[in-house]
């Protein structure tokens, strides 16, 4: 967890190149870059960096001028790389030091969508599993032999070295390291204002035949079960509850469910259980068992058996972390 200094405030840099298609950059400054006063935390200060300071074009027939030039860029908290505007070409050189100096000062590095290729060919991303847009995936596979590439999740996170998979899901990254920095509660705030679902996991798929929310409209039959399901985490739930939920026989509901959210239900129920559990973890003094019977666990050890393997930090270290952060504000 990437927690800022009572001293300051924790800086992003988000790197602009010219020819690049503006969305995930955009995505990046509306996380980053927009003061929250009303969430009372220590917000962000965002740098977005150029290899040249001026202004460069964007896709769409416009121009950006860019006022923090690659020293910028390489000496913030956390380096983002949205994109490059060919994936086919190298990186330039500049910028590939630049993000090979960042990690070398124990930045966190970040990156989306064809990002992924300029962390690749500064060897940031060797020996790790790594992510990019499914159409590239094959190509940086092919390219850089030493990653493991997955083509079928939003996001990996390596902890120091993160990467996320094209467009939208540049604002599932985005909110995933609000709520590594700041919490469950804040993360969904942000989500709020954004007007996207708070959260969807790293293994969800990138392509799905339907439009993937958190929940979907309450008319649809698996957004009836969704929705059923959040009111009723605390309670045993099956398949067979869920699709009488729907009015749906179990086989055609999970046939429904996978092709509408990329996911099996229990595995979406088992998330829900684990986000719905942060917030208390994070601003309540329940013990620990009472806070997974309260979502739903059978057990103390399943809770923190589940809460390890999804969040890499068990529930006591996830509640002292945000403790600590609170005491610094």
């Amino acid at each position: 967890m990437f927690v800022d200094s009572p001293a300051r405030r924790h800086t992003v840099s988000v790197l602009a190149l010219d020819g690049m298609a503006p969305f995930e950059l955009g995505s990046v400054v509306e996380v980053f870059g927009l003061p929250r006063p009303e969430l009372d935390v220590p917000w962000y200060d965002l740098w977005v960096c150029s290899p040249e300071r001026g202004p460069i074009r964007a896709v769409g027939g416009f121009t950006m001028t860019i006022e923090h030039d690659l020293d910028v860029f390489a000496s913030a908290d956390t380096v983002m790389v949205v994109g490059v505007p060919d994936v086919l070409e190298a990186p330039p050189s500049e910028v590939v030091t630049a993000l090979q100096r960042a990690r070398g000062r124990g930045a966190r590095i970040v990156s989306i969508c064809s990002g992924a290729f300029a962390l690749a060919a500064a060897g940031l991303l060797d020996g790790r599993e790594a992510t990019t847009h499914w159409l590239y995936a094959d190509l940086l596979r092919r390219r850089h032999p030493k990653i493991r590439v997955r083509a079928d999740v939003l996001y990996v996170d390596g902890d120091d070295v993160l990467t996320g998979a094209g467009s939208a899901a540049g604002l599932d990254m985005c909110l995933h390291l609000v709520r590594k920095d700041h919490g469950a509660r804040i993360a969904n705030a942000v989500a709020r204002r954004l007007v996207v679902p708070p959260h969807r996991e790293g293994g969800q798929a990138q392509f799905v035949e339907a439009a993937v929310g958190a929940v979907p409209p309450a008319d649809d039959a698996i957004g009836r079960a969704m929705t059923w399901a959040l009111a009723h985490l605390a309670e045993p739930i099956t398949v067979a509850v869920l699709a009488r939920e729907a009015h749906l026989a179990p086989r055609t509901f999970i046939r429904h469910f996978n092709r509408q959210t990329g996911t099996s239900p229990l595995r979406w129920v088992l998330t829900q259980r684990i986000m719905a559990a942060l917030p208390l973890l994070e601003d309540g003094a329940a013990p620990i068992e009472e806070i997974g019977a309260a979502v739903g666990f059978e057990s103390p050890v399943t809770f923190r058996h589940h809460f390890a393997r999804a969040m890499k930090t068990s529930p006591s270290a996830y509640r002292r972390t945000f403790r600590a952060l609170a005491e610094r504000r």
